[in-house]
């Protein structure tokens, strides 16, 4: 699928070189030479990774020191953990007693390991500079990764992966921290359930749920599509795959530091609302209007009924919608709505959405205002907590107002993409995709595969239910 017949926007941006592809053109029969696409999307990609190293220059430079790392927007979590969970000096999560560390267990094994690929000793300007190169290094390898795997998931249309390519989310966030692998490993997880491998699928998500929780969210959209299908089986590998390969990193971990193993779901489950949360957003307001402040406790407990109550709406929409929906949308809005209401929201955590997004609605209009939005609020977010750490007045500074004006910005573009989402759902003319005579090539064995299940609330006699069939077949 040639983007620039496909998509409005890419169409008119094509003037200065000719106009869009013409009806006569051949793209795949004709042999385009050295630039094939996935060489092309590496190209792109290589060159946002310089981009994203470029945004962190001045801290590169001048080192990364409060408040000015927030005023330059070049904040990275790397420095700061090198220098105060002791990674400097040697100290290995999980290994190194008492070094607590509050990530899963492979992120903490990646932290500590690229720490030993950094010459030197102890905590030094030139260390933590090294440190964060290796890291950003590697981002842009598993990023690399993360491209090819969704323009071979897109099959058809491998150009949808310039969108995860040239993110600028990704550019301004991909290396604060190291959630790329995570999303790389999802991203891998997908394909190769694109491709029927359902034990390597499920043990790639496990493994990237081993980095960070969210990829275990993507067994939501299956479950839900194999109550949809009938095929339960395209749940339980992957789901058992995916147990085996997330206890096969915990398990060794927690017999041997039972403490540091637990430090990560006591620390989530202690913390109070993360900056940029709605959570953290209200308390801001509450405290400035005199209203009560929401505890740990209550956030905790709002936050999960919440997700919730959301995940129950994507269950009956995906359950009653006329047409199966697609695995990349149900998962958009699953991951989506986590992030709406999870009690943290760091601007890495746009990374996550990306490339779900670049399968489930691969329109550049939407993607592009969406991801403007998300640069607001990334900018907005550094200059509040320079404000917050400088201890600098108001007018010099951006405002609390304007801070939480900025999270009101993000959620509301999440929301509306969830909005599009749910649409091309519930009506398939719309769906980018299946306006092309695709059914759902990310699916693997849900993939044209007839509804087994399928609710109509309006007319409970016409659902379609296994018993029924059963009944009818014989």
């Amino acid at each position: 699928m040639v983007p620039t017949r496909s998509d409005r926007l890419l169409r008119n941006f094509t003037e200065l070189i000719g106009g869009p592809l013409g009806r006569r053109s051949a793209p795949g029969v004709v042999a385009p030479g050295f630039f094939t696409v996935e060489r092309v999307l590496i190209i792109l990609t290589v060159l946002a990774a310089l981009a994203a190293i470029a945004v962190k220059d001045y801290c590169r430079v001048n080192g990364w020191e409060t408040p000015s790392q927030f005023y330059a927007t070049c904040y990275s979590d790397f420095p700061e953990l090198f220098r105060n969970r002791g990674l400097g000096d040697g100290a290995f999560p999980f290994f190194t007693p008492d070094a607590f560390f509050e990530y899963p267990v492979l992120m903490g094994l990646i932290a500590g390991i690229t720490a030993r690929l950094v010459p030197g000793e102890g905590v030094t300007d030139a260390r933590i500079l090294g440190y964060f190169d290796v890291n950003a290094t590697l981002i842009a390898a598993v990023w690399i990764v993360t491209v090819l795997a969704t323009a071979r998931m897109a099959r058809r249309r491998p150009w949808d992966a310039a969108m995860v390519a040239l993110a600028p989310g990704i550019v301004l966030a991909g290396v604060i921290n190291w959630d790329m692998w995570a999303v790389a490993m999802l991203a891998l997880g997908m394909y190769f359930l694109s491709r029927d491998r359902l034990v390597l699928a499920g043990v790639l998500i496990g493994l990237g749920t081993a980095t960070k929780l969210y990829p275990v969210l993507v067994f939501g959209a299956i479950f839900l599509l194999a109550l949809r299908t009938g095929k339960i089986r395209a749940f339980l590998v992957p789901a058992a795959s995916a147990a085996l390969a997330w206890l096969a990193v915990n398990l060794p971990i927690a017999a041997r530091d039972p403490a540091g193993w637990k430090y990560f779901f006591e620390f989530t489950q202690d913390r109070p609302a993360g900056y940029s949360s709605p959570w953290f957003a209200y308390n801001l307001v509450a405290g400035r209007v005199r209203w009560t402040l929401l505890t740990p406790e209550a956030i905790n407990t709002l936050a999960l009924n919440v997700f919730l109550l959301a995940c129950v709406l994507i269950a009956v929409l995906a359950l009653t919608a006329p047409r199966r929906p697609r695995i990349a949308q149900l998962t958009f809005l699953i991951v989506a709505a986590f992030i709406l209401t999870n009690k943290v929201y760091s601007p890495q955590f746009v990374l996550w959405l990306v490339p779900l997004l670049a399968l489930a609605r691969p329109k550049w209009r939407d993607f592009l205002v969406w991801q403007g939005i998300e640069g607001l609020h990334w900018a907005a977010i550094w200059m509040y907590l320079g404000q917050v750490t400088s201890g600098g007045v108001s007018q010099h500074n951006i405002d609390m107002p304007y801070y939480v004006l900025a999270v009101a910005a993000h959620m509301l573009a999440t929301a509306y993409l969830m909005l599009r989402v749910a649409w091309d759902i519930w009506d398939p003319r719309y769906d980018p995709i299946r306006r092309h005579a695709m059914d759902d090539p990310h699916g693997g064995p849900f993939d044209n595969a007839p509804d087994r299940l399928r609710i109509d609330l309006l007319r409970p006699s016409a659902s379609l239910v296994p018993w029924r069939t059963v009944v009818r077949d014989a």
